[in-house]
């Protein structure tokens, strides 16, 4: 069997790995610190959790133990997709460097410029960055990468998926071309494949493991949902979320729970908190000292349930999660991968579950696919019945509904409208105007009776009188009088 010392790394840095409590390496380790201490490329391929932080940072320290620094020129670049796996390169390197006397720069966003430039100036021998924050320090003149010896891509597929390619390529054109490159990744697409080839000379592949599998000591699992509508699909998810959470126990003692967009990670980690549950979110809008706190919270075990996005779904190293929970089912298949890669480390037993509605389906079948292996179906732990909305307000809906359709208000007047109209206009026709035998008031109804018995060619052809006649002249107070001012001088003739 390996043993570190047997792959001819400096003393000091073995005396540092045996104070971690290392002994042998793993198969990624075995496989890709012999090649880069030759200082040829690499390209490891290996699932997650499986050591590939050190499969670099090893033979780097080692290689940069002669030599020294200069003033704004980094001797090697570690480039990284999150600020949370950049620290975590961070703290591995002060793990291994404790005898050594390299210094380090870390440049992630959320931090001052101003600190970041005080270390380039001193000079540093490894620099530890994200691609945004590192090219912002270049193009302000405060960084040159002419003096990079080694260049490592961390997480290269991860850094493809989040759009990095055209900051990859510049800064590559920014190192020298005699520089050694390592790739490693968990996966490998074709789009790596392009990049391998442009920038990679005669790379040592080193692939440990099938591509895109999950470990053997992580019991995954499945729950398929329908939620009863669509709009109420969050809340009666979060519903399930609970009772998977509750069916599991003393067993889940702590969990990552992932969701695919950041405002259900801030949904889903305060219903948790409203329901008694200890969670806190993480994703990308929050400000880095509180992704920090909250990382190691749940590092040291007070805080016992991570809400995250994908940005704590690569990388990380928290040996001591027991469950991983796909709220969202991911989308893209990969990403299961590596979210589930963070339970199970370092050789310990580890649970997945996810929920899975029908949209996911398809999602879902790329998964399997991608894993080779079928995932094992769950039983609905709230069984055949709906699960009840979270909300008070909500639950209550199906009750008032009747309630409501019952009194129907709107409805009900529209219909008796008419009827309404039709018993007002009743009396009116039953006056007896008739009946009285008063001549006046009979006279003065057939004024009325003219109006309406008018020939057609004193009326206009809109039906108005007072308009243009038939013969087109203008009727008014000229030459013509209107029949019914003629009617009410002859009644007072007659009066």
């Amino acid at each position: 069997m390996t043993k570190f010392s047997d792959l001819n790394l400096d003393p000091k840095v073995l005396k540092a790995i045996d104070e971690a409590g290392y002994e042998s390496p793993t198969p990624i380790q075995a496989g890709a610190i012999p090649p880069a201490l030759q200082g040829r490329d690499v390209l490891g391929i290996a699932q997650t959790g499986t050591g590939k932080t050190a499969s670099f940072v090893l033979p780097m320290i080692t290689l940069l133990g002669k030599g020294r620094a200069r003033a704004r020129m980094p001797r090697s670049l570690v480039l990284c997709p999150t600020r949370e796996l950049a620290a975590q390169v961070a703290e591995n390197f002060d793990i291994y460097t404790k005898h050594m006397k390299l210094t380090k720069a870390l440049l992630i966003g959320g931090v001052s410029f101003k600190e970041q430039d005080q270390l380039i100036d001193r000079g540093v021998d490894v620099l530890i960055a994200t691609p945004g924050r590192l090219l912002d320090h270049f193009e302000r003149g405060k960084l040159l990468l002419t003096g990079v010896q080694i260049m490592v891509v961390d997480e290269a597929d991860r850094m493809l998926d989040m759009g990095f390619i055209p900051d990859i390529e510049r800064i590559f054109s920014l190192t020298p071309f005699t520089r050694q490159t390592l790739f490693f990744s968990a996966t490998m697409a074709p789009e790596i494949e392009r990049i391998t080839n442009t920038f990679l000379s005669s790379p040592e592949r080193i692939e440990v493991a099938r591509q895109a599998t999950a470990g053997e000591n992580i019991k995954q699992g499945v729950v398929m949902f329908k939620p009863s509508r669509r709009d109420r699909e969050g809340t009666e998810k979060r519903t399930l979320l609970r009772a998977l959470i509750d069916g599991e126990g003393d067993a889940c003692k702590n969990a990552i729970i992932f969701c695919n967009r950041k405002t259900d990670v801030d949904a889903t980690a305060k219903s948790l908190k409203k329901y008694g549950y200890d969670a806190a979110p993480i994703h990308g809008d929050l400000d880095q000292s509180t992704r920090t706190r909250t990382l190691d919270g749940f590092r040291d075990g007070s805080l016992r349930f991570l809400v995250a996005s994908d940005v704590a779904a690569r990388g990380l190293d928290i040996p001591d999660v027991s469950h991983v929970i796909n709220f969202d089912v991911p989308s893209h298949a990969e990403d299961y991968v590596h979210r589930i890669g963070r339970t199970g480390r370092a050789g310990k037993k580890g649970t997945t579950l996810m929920i899975c509605t029908p949209r996911d389906d398809k999602t879902f079948a790329a998964i399997e696919k991608l894993v080779q292996s079928e995932i094992p179906r769950l039983p609905n732990p709230l069984g055949d019945a709906a699960p009840l909305s979270e909300e008070p307000v909500n639950a209550d809906t199906s009750e008032k509904a009747p309630e409501k359709t019952a009194r129907g208000p709107r409805v009900s007047r529209s219909k008796k409208k008419p009827e309404a109209e039709a018993e007002t206009a009743k009396p009116v026709e039953a006056k007896p105007v008739e009946a009285k035998p008063e001549p006046a008031r009979t006279e003065r109804a057939k004024p009325e009776q003219a109006k309406a018995e008018q020939p057609k060619a004193e009326r206009s052809p809109s039906g108005r009188s007072g308009g243009r006649g038939r013969d087109d002249k203008v009727v008014g107070m000229g030459d013509h009088l209107p029949s019914f001012i003629a009617l009410s001088f002859e009644e007072r003739r007659t009066g």
